[in-house]
């Protein structure tokens, strides 16, 4: 078991905050990397921080785990929290994320490929060629992502 469902054990359904990371991945042509979900909508690489992990070196752990791409450097773009984020699970779990935003360009190695798991699909996509199903909060951080690039 892992933080949040140890949490969950004790506190139930209640809101939580919860600390995130969201990676925007830029290839060498300008395009970035989305990663389709299991719910069917894309978005940037990222999740949850882990105890005593830095939210850089999440960033990085996400990127990996999702696409099978290694990243290095990564750039703070901003921090994101508020009410507007306010999420409610299907199960009826609540939390508010402040979710750190990175974008970087050095991509290390590896090989793309989705995980199956929590992604079913990843690849690069142009600012003009964005999917349809694009998450609406990372359509926002693609502006901020854009921006400082």
């Amino acid at each position: 078991m892992g933080y949040i469902e140890d949490l969950r054990k004790v506190i139930g359904h209640q809101p939580l905050i919860l600390v995130g990371v969201a990676v925007a991945v830029i290839n060498e042509t300008g395009q970035f990397l989305l990663q389709k979900r299991q719910d069917g909508q894309w978005g940037v690489p990222g999740g949850f921080i882990e105890l005593g992990e830095s939210t850089e070196d999440a960033g990085r752990r996400e990127v990996l785990e999702e696409t099978g791409l290694e990243i290095g450097k990564v750039e703070l773009i901003g921090v994101f929290s508020g009410k507007q984020h306010h999420v409610k699970l299907p199960n009826g779990d609540e939390f508010y994320p402040v979710t750190v935003a990175y974008v970087t360009r050095d991509i290390l190695g590896g090989e793309l490929q989705a995980d199956g798991v929590e992604t079913s699909e990843a690849r690069f996509f142009s600012v003009n060629e964005l999917p349809d199903k694009l998450n609406p909060l990372i359509k926002n951080l693609m502006k901020q992502f854009t921006v400082s690039v």
